[in-house]
């Protein structure tokens, strides 16, 4: 006999157990499962390694009100300063927290710590855990969404949530495509340690090789994000840690300080990556199982988050009216339509960006330091790219 739940997410990491702890506080009386690939509490988790993730105010907030996230913990830093600017070009901007009467635009955590106290939370929970398991057949029909796992367990879901990642085997079940566009770029993802701290203060940069991000963390770190060609990335993977705190240095510049340390070195392949749909017969998709896109801006797990809202929110109205909604081709077709708006919109600058800055033309270069000149001498110019940091976006019906 299967067993029945009234949703079962596909996936427990950041998204996947982000989104089945909000519908556990949201709505206490669903019968919830996650299914989970890898084993939970374990010593190693392959989505929780040393990177960090950027959490815009908006993004803070949500998950302080599930009671997540504090803004205090040891591995989270608060982003109080942005400054963007263009290599070899006049134009800057500098975007500061006070200029919009907030503490913080956001916050840099630790993906690692992060992950463990999501996981550490969703075992004290109510929600029935499948892991490590994974899901090996999915078939639907007009109330359920029949699910056979590899261990031979059988579930049943009005609603299955899909956050198993960009790879996901369970949107390739629910036969959705999931095009994807690789950039002719990497990212060498690492944590570099600075001499006189850095004071809260992020850095976008854009080089004739690619962009370069800089995002303060604890411990007088900054989280780094350096692009390049992939020729160029296998080339400074192999430098030493000396070599490469050189050669970093010296593409730039000492805006940021002066470095002194680098930890362990990760690259990773950058693609932009968008599902067909949303959903399918009983089936949602969040997070990066929905969408990938460049990490220059940071917005990919609050794109995601973003998703996790919408989706509680949508189910708790359908509770008020009937529980058999959930699920429903009215509710799946209202998610993909309410979201596909933001994500086209992040998904659009982020991609625009990069594509912007990675042009040589003298002319594009001269255009784009008129504008970022203009936002650092007009505030209400700023206001925008701003409010997309803290995460300030419409969304449906509401802010």
């Amino acid at each position: 006999m299967a067993e029945q739940f009234d949703v079962v997410i596909i996936g427990g990491g950041l998204a996947g157990a982000s989104c089945a702890l909000s519908l556990a506080k949201h709505a206490p009386n669903l019968s919830i499962a996650v299914v989970e690939a890898n084993q939970i509490n374990a010593d190693y988790h392959p989505s929780f390694d040393d990177r960090s993730i950027a959490l815009a105010q908006q993004s803070v907030q949500f998950l302080k009100g599930l009671q997540v996230f504090d803004p205090d913990i040891g591995f989270a830093t608060a982003i109080k300063k942005v400054s963007v600017s263009d290599r070899g070009h006049f134009g800057k901007t500098h975007i500061n927290c006070d200029e919009f009467a907030q503490p913080a635009l956001g916050y840099v955590v630790e993906v690692n710590p992060f992950g463990r106290s999501l996981h550490n939370q969703l075992t004290n929970s109510h929600i029935k855990l499948f892991c490590p398991d994974s899901i090996a057949s999915l078939n639907y029909t007009s109330d359920n969404a029949q699910i056979t796992l590899q261990s031979g367990n059988s579930l049943n879901a009005k609603l299955v949530v899909v956050a198993d990642g960009a790879q996901s085997p369970a949107r390739e079940l629910a036969k959705i495509d999931f095009a994807t566009q690789p950039y002719s770029q990497g990212a060498i993802i690492a944590n570099i340690e600075v001499a006189d701290g850095h004071h809260n203060h992020a850095f976008e940069r854009f080089t004739e090789h690619g962009p370069m991000a800089l995002l303060p963390m604890s411990n007088n770190r900054y989280s780094l994000v350096w692009c390049m060609d992939k020729a160029d990335i296998d080339a400074h993977m192999q430098l030493d840690d000396s070599a490469f705190i050189s050669a970093l240095q010296t593409a730039f510049g000492y805006r940021g300080g002066q470095f002194t340390k680098v930890g362990m070195r990760a690259n990773y392949t950058l693609v932009f990556g968008r599902a067909e749909s949303l959903s399918a017969h009983r089936t949602v998709l969040i997070g990066n199982a929905g969408h990938a896109i460049h990490p220059i801006a940071g917005q990919g797990f609050n794109l995601g988050l973003r998703d996790v809202q919408l989706l509680c929110e949508l189910i708790t109205s359908e509770l008020v009216k009937s529980e058999s909604a959930i699920g429903s081709y009215a509710f799946t077709r209202e998610y993909a339509k309410q979201r596909n708006q933001d994500i086209n919109t992040v998904m659009t600058l982020t991609d625009s960006l990069v594509r912007l800055f990675s042009n040589s033309s003298r002319i594009l270069a001269f255009g784009r330091s008129c504008g970022l000149f203009s936002m650092d001498l007009c505030s209400s110019l700023k206001t925008p790219l701003a409010k997309q940091l803290m995460g300030q976006v419409k969304q449906g019906k509401r802010l």
